[in-house]
């Protein structure tokens, strides 16, 4: 007896998930029909803390069970920023740090809090309620009531918080025995800058959270430790150096904790390749133990595919079942369960999607199971969604695919780099016109290197071709041949049988669009990598607005009189207008950066003539002035200035 004869109507019953991890948890089936991998296995076990992967490879699915599905055996604490909590780090700033060494403090005070709470509560709770709990604990408690933490307040307000005491040095920390308080002018000679002043309140607390988790001894009596989760930071990912500080201060963190806490405290993080990828920090190398990296294989994805199949209908399915009797065994005399991987990326958010829109294909058109023609109707809908998602993955540092994509419809799915850069030299002027922040780097090589780093396009390479993915070696200059993705060729109407070549000359573009109609393909499209880099003239204007706003925000914040205040404001104000207006034909980028970086110098210097010298916000002046300098000589990394917070 067969599937179908078991189950009336199999396919209306058949489901393989939802499209994110926590939808899909709450449903039941990531809980039940999770698979494990490796990169999950060596997260619950602690031998790495930083869990690599594309949007949709199952980070997230890993997170929701580590922290919801009951596997851990101890508590967990998951930060999840969203737009608010990611603004509130981005703007945090220390004058006399680094961008990446202040906002790693945040992490720290936030990791410090969820360390806290968690030695406060588990005290009462596995230690004995009735016994005087030990002096190291009280302490923590009453730091939690003295600064407003012991309610489990929303992100943002915890960050928000958090930052206003830190860089007022108004964080209570009387109970560790630790005197810090900010004071202006000619004052702050013994207290140091606004840095240190953090640094030596941060220190008093992660002390006072180590001296209570030594005092409880969890280790010895059995007890797992605290487990902090933090997971899409995609979400508040702007490709912009802020958000290089963002991620790599959580990185140096992350590292800090392992070292402060000992065993009672463990941090793991998720973060998407693309980001990871794009980080270019000093300490890079100490973090190459601790990754791992998420990838699929299609015998995991059919894995996947069975188990979710198998529990949506109630029985333990075969690979013949579900290959045979519920989907056809082959499609255009391929087996479908290849047919479906090969045109799709090695993730199983695709999976997950091509499989469910086959199986809606069969559900409207009335069908007991899903049916070959079922999913060649599926296939070419699946392939325009991946376009699109594609795209929009990749929405900052690729904001001109639209257009290079146009040059691939209707055109054979294999193409050779001569005659790519032939296609793409007719619409280069157009691009560098409508993208002129990336002139210095948009060229063919450039584009090729991007298409093959997204997965969009492989290269032949002996007997076979290679997507990213399946190889860590990028695209090669000789390489030649050059093969769209299956995953995107129905979309774009690329088959091997078609063809847009004209006899003799330059291959034309697509025969329906015109030039002009390049820069409406694909419309909803933009595609985010930081693959690219902005011109360096864009790059220092950039760095610069950065500065001017930093430099606000101490202003803001500072305690310098009303009137003093406000004039520097002004002034301040006024040369950020100066370095924004167009220039003129015979000044250069470097001479408005210089301009700018004398106005520093000058309030500094005013600041100090009339008695501000100490105050944090002249300092910070001055702080951004050498910066400027280091970044107008090319000293600056890839992933923003060496900046003063």
């Amino acid at each position: 007896m067969d599937i179908v004869d078991q189950l009336q109507r199999p396919v209306s019953d058949l489901f393989f998930g939802r499209d994110d991890a926590e939808h899909d948890f709450a449903d039941g089936l990531l809980r039940r029909g999770f698979q494990h991998t490796l990169a999950y296995e060596a997260a619950l076990d602690g031998r790495k803390s930083l869990i690599i992967g594309r949007k949709g490879s199952g980070k997230s699915a890993i997170c929701a069970q580590l922290a919801h599905g009951g596997v851990y055996p101890g508590p967990t604490a998951e930060i999840v920023p969203d737009n608010a909590a990611g603004d509130e780090i981005r703007r945090f700033d220390l004058q006399g740090l680094t961008s990446d060494t202040a906002k790693s403090l945040i992490w720290r005070y936030l990791f410090a809090l969820e360390a806290a709470r968690h030695v406060v509560d588990h005290s009462a709770a596995r230690h004995g309620r009735s016994l005087r709990r030990p002096a190291p604990v009280r302490a923590l408690r009453d730091f939690l009531r003295a600064n407003g933490e012991e309610a489990n307040a929303r992100l943002p307000d915890r960050l928000r918080r958090g930052a206003s005491r830190l860089q007022s040095a108004t964080l209570s920390v009387k109970m560790f025995g630790v005197e810090a308080s900010m004071q202006t002018g000619e004052g702050m000679t013994e207290s140091g800058s606004e840095g240190a002043l953090a640094m030596r309140q941060l220190d008093a607390l992660e002390v006072g959270v180590r001296e209570a988790l030594d005092a409880l001894d969890c280790t010895a009596a059995g007890h797992p430790p605290l487990l902090v989760l933090v997971d899409q930071l995609e979400l508040v990912w702007q490709a912009d150096p802020d958000s290089h500080a963002l991620v790599t201060g959580l990185l140096m963190a992350a590292k800090h904790i392992a070292r402060t806490y000992g065993k009672g405290v463990r941090c793991v993080l998720f973060i998407r390749s693309d980001i990871y990828d794009t980080l270019n920090f000093a300490d890079g190398d100490k973090f190459r133990s601790d990754e791992i990296h998420i990838t699929w294989t299609p015998g995991a994805l059919q894995d996947l595919a069975l188990a979710r199949a198998s529990l949506s209908l109630g029985r333990d399915l075969t690979r013949s079942q579900l290959w045979g009797d519920v989907f056809p065994a082959a499609v255009g005399g391929e087996p479908t369960a290849d047919y479906l991987v090969r045109r799709s990326l090695p993730r199983p958010r695709d999976a997950i999607q091509f499989l469910t829109r086959c199986r809606d294909v069969a559900w409207e058109r009335g069908h007991a199971t899903v049916r070959g023609s079922d999913i060649l109707a599926a296939t070419k809908r699946f392939s325009q969604w991946k376009l699109e998602d594609l795209a929009r993955e990749y929405n900052v540092g690729f904001p001109f695919l639209r257009e290079v994509f146009a040059l691939f419809e209707h055109g054979e799915h294999r193409v050779s780099r001569d005659t790519f850069e032939e296609r793409f030299a007719v619409i280069r002027a157009n691009l560098h016109e409508t993208y002129s922040a990336y002139t210095d780097h948009l060229n063919a090589q450039a584009v090729v290197e991007a298409l093959f780093a997204i997965g969009f396009l492989g290269v032949r390479r002996g007997e076979g071709v290679a997507y990213a993915g399946s190889t860590a070696l990028p695209v090669q200059p000789y390489e030649d041949e050059l093969h769209v993705h299956p995953c995107f060729r129905s979309a774009l109407h690329c088959e091997e049988t078609a063809t847009a070549h004209r006899a003799g000359g330059v291959p034309a573009l697509p025969t329906h669009m015109s030039r002009q109609a390049h820069t409406s393909f694909l419309r909803s499209i933009t595609v985010t990598d930081a693959g690219f880099t902005v011109n360096r003239e864009v790059r220092l204007l950039g760095e610069v607005e950065l500065a001017a706003q930093r430099l606000l925000r101490h202003l803001g914040r500072s305690g310098l009189p009303a009137h003093v205040r406000e004039e520097t404001t002004r002034e301040l104000a006024e040369g950020l207008e100066q370095a924004r207006r167009p220039a003129r034909d015979d000044e250069s980028v470097d001479t408005r950066v210089r301009t700018t970086i004398a106005v520093l110098e000058i309030l500094a210097e005013r600041l100090s003539l009339n008695g501000y010298g100490r105050e944090p916000v002249t300092l910070r002046l001055a702080d951004e002035a050498r910066s400027l300098e280091r970044v107008l000589g090319g000293a600056a990394g890839g992933g923003g200035s060496d900046s003063s917070g």
